[in-house]
């Protein structure tokens, strides 16, 4: 088994079950878990997390020593009524991180979650949705709420970090790993739970004070008939209560059939590996899509839809890819609500969903534009960079999905080169932008096509913080009217004209002639798009 940093393996465990006293020295790496009471003979425990079971506070500390001196990754302990400064301070001096439990959390309930959450971190070979904590978050970021994921058997199999304003039932729930029965019992009463495993639908539980219930919202988790388990979003309370977000509902339905997937996945063993690169297979192009399309239970005669995310410029790589899988995540909940054959993949920091069976995107028809603009908000918030969304025409057969990614890739290049305020757009609503843009691209990298008098007029304005390059623009932009040109820059008219005859003899551009205009026009504006 590979290890996983410390801080991941704590992800959603340190806050609610326990807390880090002391963090000495770099990350560690975790590869497995193993208990050590009193009685123990002493044994190799390198890179694994070891339990402190049967002593509790400064009488951890001997153990504590020897877990370290036995190569422990971190060691775990409970608290007593004192000595945590002491276990602290001896696990500074012995270099290995503490984690105090708290005293109502069971060691084996404990021991389970962690050695859960390394078999997913060694059985997950997809991006970010397939793990069910990830996911749990990435739910907790679409619906705005408080997640938790339960079996059939309502006992946790994962849960958002979030516990700002949990109520009694989750607080009870996280404790124990179980719905309590005693909430169970009045859920059934209401029936709740049969409206659960009754279909594909969003149950809303109304607040109950007395019990210490906030509003939730639930989704059962199927596989066909098969009821699989539930997710159960609590609503925020920060301090007052928070409304749930407004497509949280759509959110939910996507990310049942995501969860579905994971626990299936979970249950076989299946890694899915087989599977990861068939989407980028139909994206780029890179097998028959025949032999693609039937392994993934597709038609390949169906018509489709490409939308693609993507974001600025991240120079910091790790940020960068931090941001697509964020990314990533959402789209597959989002895209999955809305398309249930959706594919979603990562391909060259952007990432698509392949919607199977769209045939249109117009007004009268259904369109991904909604949630796609719902996705490129919640990135937008999550992360703090700039993403935008780029949905292709419909193609007529999957075959065509490779020349319907180029479409978008052309959209999303449009949208960042500009930084422009539109989020989500199609090739129809840019086609200007985009005649224009590569139009510039083409003289960027053709410089003999460059007239020489305009490169002067800009090595003059550069050269001496001049105006005439902006002045030009502006009255060009104007079709020729002084007055508006004179306007949007701030000068009186007769300034403007006087610049104009400077740039004119500057140059030698003839600006009455049309195909000079233009020429220039276009020159001028790749100075300042490269200045830029």
């Amino acid at each position: 088994m590979s290890g996983m940093p410390l801080g991941h393996l704590l992800d959603g465990i340190a806050g609610p079950l326990a807390r880090l006293l002391a963090v000495p020295g770099s990350p560690a790496e975790v590869d497995g878990v193993a208990i050590l009471d009193p009685d123990d003979e002493f044994r190799d425990h390198h890179s694994e997390l070891v339990l402190v079971i049967g002593v509790r506070g400064r009488e951890s500390v001997p153990l504590l020593r020897a877990a370290a001196g036995s190569g422990a990754a971190a060691v775990a302990v409970k608290t007593g009524a004192d000595g945590s400064s002491e276990l602290a301070s001896a696990a500074v001096a012995v270099g290995v991180p503490v984690l105090a439990v708290r005293p109502e959390v069971r060691w084996d309930q404990l021991a389970s979650l962690l050695h859960e959450r390394l078999e997913a971190a060694e059985l997950s070979a997809e991006p970010a949705p397939e793990n069910l904590f990830e996911l749990a978050e990435t739910i907790a970021v679409a619906t705005g709420g408080i997640v938790s994921i339960e079996d059939t058997g309502n006992r946790v199999l994962a849960y958002s970090r979030s516990e700002q304003g949990v109520d009694e039932m989750r607080r009870l729930s996280i404790l124990g790993w179980q719905g309590p029965e005693s909430y169970m019992v009045k859920l059934r009463e209401w029936g709740v739970l049969d409206r659960l495993r009754a279909g594909e639908r969003v149950v809303r539980v109304d607040e109950h004070p007395e019990l210490g219930i906030r509003p939730r919202l639930a989704v059962g988790v199927r596989a066909g008939t098969r009821y699989l388990g539930t997710i159960w979003v609590q609503q925020l309370c920060d301090p007052v209560p928070v409304p749930f977000a407004p497509r949280a509902r759509e959110a939910l339905v996507g990310a049942a059939r995501l969860v579905a997937a994971e626990i299936l996945r979970r249950r076989t063993g299946a890694t899915g590996g087989s599977r990861r690169g068939l989407p980028i297979d139909l994206l780029t192009g890179g097998a028959n899509t025949d032999l693609v399309a039937g392994r993934l239970g597709l038609d390949p005669a169906s018509a489709a839809v490409v939308v693609g995310f993507g974001g600025s410029v991240e120079p910091d790589a790790p940020a960068r890819e931090l941001h697509r899988d964020r990314a990533a995540s959402l789209v597959s909940v989002y895209a999955t609500a809305y398309h249930r054959t959706a594919l979603v993949a990562v391909h060259s920091d952007r990432v698509y969903a392949v919607l199977p069976g769209v045939r249109s995107t117009t007004s009268t028809d259904p369109t991904p534009r909604s949630w796609v603009r719902d996705v490129v908000e919640l990135v937008r918030t999550r992360t703090g960079a700039s993403w935008w969304a780029g949905i292709s025409s419909p193609v007529p057969t999957l075959a065509a999905v490779p020349d319907a990614r180029t479409e978008v890739d052309r959209v999303l290049d449009s949208l960042a080169r500009t930084g422009s305020t539109t989020t989500v757009a199609t090739i129809s609503e840019l086609r200007t932008e985009l005649l224009l843009g590569e139009t510039l691209d083409l003289l960027a990298v053709r410089p003999e096509l460059r007239g020489p008098g305009v490169t002067a007029l800009v090595e003059h304005d550069e050269s001496r913080g001049g105006e005439l390059v902006a002045s030009v623009l502006a009255y060009l932009d104007a079709l020729g009217d002084v007055r508006s040109a004179a306007a949007a820059l701030h000068v009186h008219p007769n300034t403007l004209r006087h610049r104009l005859r400077r740039a004119r003899a500057l140059s030698g551009v003839d600006l009455d002639d049309p195909r000079e205009r233009l020429a220039c026009h276009l020159q001028l504006l790749l100075a300042t798009r490269s200045g830029a």
